[in-house]
């Protein structure tokens, strides 16, 4: 029955990484943990202010604990202008006012981990604001300052300078560079910002930048925090000469397609260091890259055994609801991976795109939530270490009609470059009553920053919670069930299995072998990603399904016979 299985690589890189876990005592937590994202401006208001904030996100750590999770992933809350959300960093060892303070920031992480939750928190290594010391001083100087050597400051093209000096794009849309006015108020160089105006990129040739970035690590590990996700960790280095592209409409090819400014070599020399750092602190600290790349190979060079520990599978979130797309996907995912000892991870929404909840739908929002909740389930039995996005355990779809006097996405008011449609999945997350802010706030506070839509009374967590028909509790059930059976999460081998067309099916057993202790020895799992119920072999007991009703037949179907699968629904079975 098995047509093709991924597994285990026999290679040296395996070897030596086993020999090394096992010498060092380690858990390799990492290597199939689930990560929750926390969005902290919209996770929970502890003061009404209508912004969350840290001491919000504390509070609320509770139901994290309850949902399942094994670490907390906090985007920005660093000192900052907010520009672009807190990822214009001015001050990396200082919590911005609007989030609380750094004792809020300690006692976080305390409370966390009194909870058996990790911490990870952002770092943003690839710009930080025009506000931050060092930039502020540059300008101020004006040229020949030393401080401007650590940013790309360069002089224009063109009579009088006039012209940027090269034709790279900002991520935003229009030009990655603005001109610059001296001290004498003559039009001076222009300086390199690969996203807003507001986030001059640093140049990581210069040391002070490198030594820079130890001391920021250190301060943060100090403080307890357990790894760190790395904000555009393939954008630090810049090719030699900073070269044209050669064309526009050059945010079309990030992460398909070769730019001198991202994914250069040079980065992994800055990542050996750090991996340097992070193993001399007891714990297991870890760094997860935000690398888009062209492929998932290149992805790979990232988590070589003296590199990163993950990076973000954006390969696979951007994949189709296609039964042939996914399984292709997955296949080169844990091939790629397994090539250097690195654990595969998934992912399916985060703070940068479209709810997936609204992505697949189709237009169909009963369609949507029907998918997500079946792609939820097909992440979840992958080999590896699963993302979970704020508020996608209650099923929030994105919220599409914002009103533009409320947008706050720096690419919403720039021209060719991203869409600017990021606010939507941003939207405050709903907690419980049956109008806005939904408890997102104490009783007599204000409006959340970005206004929740008036029907989410039955996505908040106070309506979902016991209803077993609900996505909370899929959500719960499904965590509990992986982190229950040694098949799940862990390992990294699927057996796929034949399957009629648009259907997959595929078997995980504990450490790639029978026998595994702890209930059943191994788990099928069925994804049916058509538009029309499909009949198939009855391959066990059904044990979870994504459906809100129950599979027909499929808790009383004897081994071998047949059983129905509904559309886009994925089912687990005991086998």
């Amino acid at each position: 029955m098995t047509q093709h299985s991924t597994g285990p690589a026999s290679g040296s890189v395996r070897s030596a990484h086993t020999a090394r876990t096992a010498a060092a005592g380690r858990t390799d937590w990492w290597r199939d943990a689930v990560i929750y994202q926390v969005y902290p401006r919209s996770f929970a208001d502890s003061d009404g202010d209508g912004m969350g904030d840290l001491p919000g996100v504390k509070d609320r750590l509770p139901h994290l604990r309850r949902l399942g999770v094994d670490a907390v992933w906090l985007s920005p809350f660093y000192s900052s202008p907010q520009a672009d959300a807190g990822y214009d960093v001015a001050d990396y060892r200082a919590v911005d006012p609007v989030f609380g303070t750094l004792a809020d920031a300690e006692e976080l992480v305390r409370r966390a981990h009194a909870l058996g939750l990790r911490v990870i928190v952002d770092i943003v290594p690839n710009h930080c604001s025009d506000r931050h010391a060092w930039f502020r001083q540059a300008l101020a100087q004006g040229p020949g300052s030393a401080l401007r050597e650590r940013f790309h400051f360069r002089p224009g093209r063109g009579p009088g300078g006039e012209l940027p000096p090269n034709d790279w794009e900002s991520v935003f849309g229009g030009p990655a560079w603005t001109r610059t006015t001296d001290p004498d108020g003559t039009p001076g160089d222009w300086y390199l910002h690969l996203f807003a105006p507001e986030q001059p990129d640093f140049d990581w040739e210069h040391p002070a930048v490198r030594a820079e970035f130890r001391s920021v690590l250190r301060f943060w590990l100090d403080l307890g925090v357990d790894g760190f996700r790395v904000d555009v960790a393939h954008g630090l280095v810049k090719a030699a000469g900073l070269p044209d592209v050669g064309h526009a409409e050059q945010v079309k090819l990030l992460g398909a397609a070769p730019v001198p400014y991202f994914d250069q070599d040079g980065v992994h020399e800055i990542y050996r260091d750090w991996r340097v750092l992070l193993d001399g602190y007891p714990g297991e600290r870890i760094a997860v890259a935000e690398a888009w790349t062209p492929t998932v190979e290149r992805s790979a060079l990232y988590l070589r055994p003296d590199e990163l520990h993950q990076a973000f599978n954006f390969a696979y979130l951007t994949t189709r609801w296609d039964a042939a797309a996914l399984r292709a996907v997955i296949d080169r995912s844990l091939e790629a991976m397994d090539s250097v000892a690195a654990p595969a991870t998934w992912v399916l929404s985060n703070h940068d795109v479209v709810r997936h909840t609204t992505r697949l739908a189709d237009g169909d929002p009963a369609r949507g939530l029907r998918r997500a909740r079946a792609a939820t389930l097909l992440m979840l039995a992958l080999p590896g270490s699963a993302y979970l996005y704020q508020g996608e355990e209650l099923g929030l779809p994105e919220v599409t009609d914002l009103p533009a006097e409320v947008r706050q996405d720096p690419a919403f008011f720039r021209g060719s470059g991203q869409e600017g449609t990021r606010d939507g999945c941003r939207v405050p997350l709903p907690w419980s009553g049956t109008r806005p802010p939904f408890g997102f706030g104490p009783a007599d506070g204000g409006p959340s920053w970005l206004p929740q839509p008036a029907d989410w009374g039955d996505l908040t967590v106070e309506a979902q919670e016991g209803d077993p028909a609900s996505t909370l509790e899929l959500y719960r059930a499904a965590l509990a069930l992986r982190k229950a059976h040694p098949a799940l999460g862990a390992g990294r081998c699927v057996q796929w299995l034949a399957a009629p067309e648009g259907v997959l099916a595929f078997r995980r057993t504990a450490g790639g072998t029978a026998g595994a202790e702890g209930g059943a020895e191994s788990v099928v799992v069925t994804v049916n990603l058509t538009g029309r119920p499909v009949t198939v072999p009855c391959p066990g007991t059904a044990v979870l399904s994504s459906l809100k009703s129950r599979v027909p037949a499929a808790d009383s179907a004897g081994s071998g016979s047949d059983v129905v699968l509904p559309p886009d629904s994925t089912i687990w079975w005991a086998a």
